[in-house]
Parts: C-alpha cells; sequence; structure tokens
C-alpha cells in the first residue's frame, strides 16, 4: 500500500543550477538505503555561464553515490584520479567509503545543449560493515545495462533485480534502481521483493489508486507487488527500493550510522586530510560553518 507521498523542495546550488530535493525529508529519511534524492534540470545555461555552474571538488563518506544523466553531460574527477565522461544513460557508481572528494564540471560543448542538462542524483548508504571501505569509482556504459520493454513501459535496470532482469553494477546490499519510460496508458505493477519501494515522477502524470501525481512527487510503498501505476501522459518514472539498513546520520556530503564519525569527516575535511583529485586540488568547496 502506498505509505507517504513527498513533494520535492526546489535547493539552489547557486550560479543557475536548482534542484528538486526529495530525500532526506523530515517525516521519511530513507527509502531501502537509499538516502538522498536530487532531480537537477533540465536547465540551460549559455556558454559563457558553464564555468560557474561547475561543482567544485568537495568530500563524502559513508555512502554511494549514484549520477544518472537524462540529458547533457558532466566531466567527472575523483581524489583516486579518475577522470570519466558522464553521457546519459551510463551509470557512474562513486564508493565513498572512508573518504573521497570528486568535482562535477560541465567542460563539454553539449554539457548544456539541446534540451539542457537533466542528472538524477541518488545517494545510496553502505551497510555498517563498508562503511570504511576503500573509496572506487566504476564506470558502467549504458550499452552493459539490461533494457527490456513490456505492456507500454520501457525500462532500463541501473542497478539490482527487478522484473527478471539483473544488473552487473556491484552494489553493498539488496536494492533495485530503474529508469523507465512509460507510453500514454500503460499500467504496470510494481516490482515487489524489497520491503521498500518508491517511484519518483520525473515527467508526466501517472494515477495509482483513483489520484494523480505529477513531477516531482515520490510515492513511497511497502513490500506490494500488486500497486499497480498507470501513465496518464508520455511519462518517465525513477523506480527504486530495497531493504532498510537501520538509522544514518546525515551532515552536508557525509553519511554514517554514528554521529563522532561524521564529526571526524568534518576535521578531516577542514584540516586538508582528505585529497583533492589530481588536476582538479586548486579549488574546493569549503565545509560549511552550520
Amino acid at each position: 500500500m502506498l505509505e507517504m507521498v513527498i513533494d520535492a523542495r526546489a535547493a539552489d546550488l547557486g550560479h543557475g543550477l536548482t534542484v528538486r530535493r526529495v530525500l532526506p525529508y523530515a517525516k521519511r529519511r530513507m527509502v531501502g538505503p537509499f538516502i538522498f534524492v536530487d532531480h537537477a534540470g533540465p536547465v540551460t545555461l549559455a556558454a559563457e555561464d558553464t564555468r560557474d555552474a561547475d561543482v567544485r571538488p568537495h568530500p563524502h563518506i559513508g555512502l554511494s553515490t549514484v549520477s544518472y544523466l537524462l540529458s547533457g553531460q558532466i566531466k567527472h574527477r575523483d581524489s583516486l584520479g579518475v577522470v570519466q565522461d558522464i553521457v546519459p544513460g551510463d551509470v557512474n557508481w562513486m564508493t565513498a567509503g572512508r573518504g573521497i572528494s570528486h568535482s562535477e564540471r560541465f567542460t563539454h560543448p553539449e554539457s548544456f545543449a539541446g534540451g539542457g542538462l537533466e542528472l538524477m542524483q541518488l545517494w545510496v548508504a553502505l551497510p555498517e560493515r563498508d562503511e570504511e571501505t576503500e573509496p572506487a569509482f566504476t564506470h558502467y556504459p549504458a550499452s552493459d545495462l539490461p533494457v527490456r520493454e513490456r505492456d507500454g513501459v520501457w525500462m532500463r535496470l541501473i542497478a539490482g533485480e527487478a522484473y527478471g532482469l539483473k544488473s552487473p553494477v556491484r552494489t553493498h546490499s539488496p536494492l533495485f534502481y530503474l529508469h523507465t519510460e512509460w507510453q500514454a496508458g500503460a499500467s504496470l505493477a510494481l516490482p515487489g521483493g524489497h520491503r521498500e519501494q518508491a517511484v519518483y515522477v520525473a515527467r508526466g502524470d501517472i494515477e495509482y489508486a483513483g489520484e494523480v501525481y505529477r513531477p516531482g512527487q515520490l510515492l513511497v510503498f511497502g513490500d506490494d507487488a500488486d500497486a499497480l501505476i498507470t501513465a496518464r501522459v508520455p511519462s518517465t518514472l525513477m523506480v527504486f527500493g530495497g531493504e532498510p539498513l537501520g538509522e544514518r546520520h546525515v551532515w552536508w556530503n557525509f553519511v554514517s550510522s554514528r554521529k563522532e564519525r561524521i564529526e571526524q569527516a568534518k576535521a578531516d575535511w577542514a584540516a586538508g586530510r582528505i585529497p583533492l583529485p589530481p588536476g582538479d586540488d586548486q579549488e574546493w568547496i569549503p565545509l560549511p560553518k552550520a
């Protein structure tokens, strides 16, 4: 059954970049291991403004970031020395573990071209046993990800297992994450099989149990394989869920099961003990004051 509907809040990242922030939410911190959901764009910037929109180097601990573009292009650099162009359909899975820093820059002419940049960024909390794992970054091209069309719904499995598909993306706990495109009138039940599931409306309108839901809304369900979703118009939905991991503390870009670990991460970033990306170490985002 539907447990909650969360309306995204606007968050300003500065220099023309705003996002719809869905998680964490005061009354719902996580869905399975997913602890953060941002939907950026679509946004178009003039070429002379793209430098100001760059996300300078910043740190993470205790989580994996999942960057997935619907349109546009981003250049990723991290403290492991990885340099990777992120393009639509690819999965870029960065596991922070004990600590990593990275930047996201808009250096390519196609970054904001056409319909503009549109990014889904989700964070996945790590199980306690993996919170201090070695940092890692893995790129999976779209061609490696399983795709299926069913009952008027096209789907790409970004991670985990769902609808009989299995993604090659390495994860640390049971979960699933899908990009789906729905024709008008298409209906499909949620995959089930996990204690918590959610549907985020990125574009279009959908109907569930006689109620209509629109872009920027997240529908949170339990393990309900009978929850039937219908698209009223062509729609883009991000569907995800998994097994809960227990309480997590979140401050800025840090996630941990222990408050004291968050305090240590603050001190480490302020003191320069988390390395910066090679070749992108001349500027960084300072530790927030509050």
